[in-house]
């Protein structure tokens, strides 16, 4: 199955400055989801962002706040990003059926939101590379988790690629930059 751009909006869930700090390779994980998020937006891929309870875990981390800057921000106190209804609704009226998602934690927040996203007919799209949490095993048995649930597994090169689709454009040299 082929994932086309027209069909994708993307979804950062919780990178958030009070627990980032202490998430498994946090420094690699900004990179990483920088790119993501930069090469989604050359592709013109809508974003949605989440910030779990933000008097308490604090706002989007500066580093991919400032990348984000105009994407409307979904504030949540469950962990699943589905149970918050503007950001369901919202979803919906994209017309997407493709979810890709990058952030934190991959056990938590990201795996009850992948579960949740099938349960409501979308195709989550999950960037290994772009998701941790604060122990490294409990990425390891979440990923076997969403596996086990359909969930398709990517990396942001492999993603990005993809939907780009073909070399020799604009957007391709741009991304080409990106992920070197």
């Amino acid at each position: 199955m082929r994932i086309e751009k027209n069909n994708v909006a993307g979804l950062i869930i919780d990178v958030q400055e009070r627990l980032y700090p202490f998430i498994h390779e946090h420094e690699k994980l900004t990179r990483n989801v920088k790119i993501l998020i930069e090469g989604l937006k050359i592709l013109g891929v809508p974003l949605f962002v989440t910030e779990q309870y933000v008097k308490g875990l604090g706002p989007t981390i500066p580093e991919i706040s400032g990348i984000i800057a105009g994407i409307n921000r979904y504030e949540k106190n469950s962990f699943s990003c589905c149970d918050e209804p503007r950001f369901i609704l919202e979803l919906a009226n994209s017309g997407k059926d493709f979810v890709i998602i990058c952030g934190i934690e991959s056990h938590v927040c990201v795996l009850q939101t992948v579960i949740d996203l099938r349960h409501h007919g979308y195709t989550p799209v999950v960037i290994t590379d772009c998701i941790s949490s604060r122990k490294e095993e409990d990425k390891r048995i979440a990923l076997e988790r969403m596996k086990q649930e359909g969930v398709i597994l990517s990396t942001y090169e492999s993603i990005l690629f993809e939907l780009l689709r073909h070399s020799g454009s604009d957007a391709f040299r741009a991304i080409s930059r990106l992920v070197k």
